[in-house]
């Protein structure tokens, strides 16, 4: 098999890589090349105490990684690829509280219990609100903005944070509180926001504080609702308060930031693929949240580490080391995937990884997600049906996130 052709030193979670590109071409040439291979990193830049990280680019190979986590854990390097150098690792080892953090049984454990607010029944409860709500988001850009805006602040911010909000009973009023605690625990790697890993840290804990004080106020005084559901009765395999906490938490990022950058790539695949969006407002295709989550992939790659000496792809994994799975690569398989660099809203099926590889952390807001990216977009399409594009999107500083601060539209 050929060596890839890469540039020296290239590493697929240097921040500024993903600041400017999703290195496609680069994930091409492995999946061609060395599907799994070492990357090396020097002084300690990721934050952890070792010299690099296996990149795993093709889709078996990171459905596999996924799909064993008695191999590959979660919990000993926690899921997230690459933190700032300076982290101290008692930082690190406090995320394995999260649940994106946790192994089985003590993941299966929790991930029964938080399953709960993702019932058919319960998205079933939402739709209707939401799909009000949306109409309401695109209405308001329209009527506020007549000439152009941000579409990530009008638009694609809005439903994910009411959503959250209208699941678990947090009070709308409260939402701007979760959306800037949650952009500052992903933004210490973009010098625009001058986001240290501590303020990071304690807009997390501004964060666990507030979901915590619900707990501890629906265990007082029990209402009809998903906070009491979870948390009433410890004894009755509910969650602790901090475990409540950790858990809205991991909603901040995994249910507001994804599904947010989810939407605003998606409206600029439709801007940039006119044909795309003609067909979309012409005939609503229920296959269309799907492609865009795969043409997104906002999370690029989480991580995991070997539990033991393993091989994978025609690599030797040693114990302790750190493996990335990288979805946006998987996304683009060929193997997989028919004419992978085309955006096609009809695409049938689309086995893609955007909610991740399968196994135990399969995203559980996966159905709320699409939902929610459904709404948006018929509301976009029935309320701003001319938006064109007025510049190319900001992008933000990051490892691991395929982020967008700002995209700016015009009605027409």
């Amino acid at each position: 098999m050929p060596c890839p052709a890469l540039p020296d030193g290239f590493d697929f979670t240097d921040p500024d890589v993903l600041h400017h590109r999703v290195p496609l071409p680069e994930f091409a040439e492995l999946r061609r090349a060395e599907p799994v291979r070492w990357i090396p990193q020097a002084g300690n830049v990721a934050g952890f105490q070792d010299e690099g990280y296996w990149a795993v680019t093709r889709h078996a190979d990171v459905k596999y990684v996924s799909t064993h986590p008695e191999l590959f854990s979660s919990t000993l390097n926690t899921a997230i690829i690459r933190f700032n150098e300076h982290i101290e690792r008692d930082a690190i080892d406090a995320q394995r509280l999260i649940l994106l953090n946790m192994d089985p049984p003590e993941h299966t454990r929790v991930r029964q219990i938080v399953q709960r607010v993702f019932t058919p029944r319960a998205i079933r409860a939402l739709e209707e609100r939401l799909r009000t709500r949306a109409r309401t988001i695109a209405a308001n850009a329209r009527e506020h903005h007549p000439d152009s805006f941000d579409f990530v602040t009008e638009v694609a911010c809005e439903l994910p944070l009411q959503a959250i909000a209208e699941l678990i009973g947090i009070p709308q009023d409260d939402r701007a509180k979760i959306f800037d605690w949650s952009n500052k625990m992903i933004a210490y790697d973009d010098p625009e926001y001058a986001i240290t890993e501590e303020v990071g840290q304690e807009s997390a804990t501004e964060l666990i504080a507030y979901a915590m004080n619900m707990a501890a106020d629906r265990k007082e005084c029990p209402a009809k609702d998903i906070v009491t559901t979870l948390v009433s009765a410890e004894d009755e395999g509910n969650l602790r308060s901090d475990e409540f906490g950790f858990f809205v938490l991991m909603l901040a990022v995994a249910g507001n930031e994804t599904t947010r950058n989810a939407i605003t790539h998606g409206m600029h695949a439709f801007l940039t693929h006119p044909e795309q969006w003609e067909l979309y407002k012409r005939e609503r295709p229920r296959t269309a949240a799907e492609e865009i989550v795969r043409w997104a992939t906002p999370v690029v790659s989480f991580q995991r580490t070997a539990t033991q000496d393993t091989e994978l792809g025609g690599k030797q994994i040693r114990k302790g080391d750190r493996v990335g799975i990288f979805y946006a690569s998987a996304n683009h398989d060929p193997e997989v995937f028919e004419n992978p660099d085309a955006f096609d809203i009809t695409r049938d099926p689309n086995p893609h990884l955007g909610f991740g590889g399968g196994g135990p952390h399969f995203c559980l807001g996966k159905s709320l997600a699409v939902l929610e990216i459904d709404l948006i977009f018929n509301a976009v399409a029935d309320a701003l049906p001319d938006l064109r594009l007025v510049g190319d999107p900001r992008r933000l500083r990051s490892a691991w996130i395929n982020g967008v601060k700002e995209l700016r539209v015009s009605t027409g």
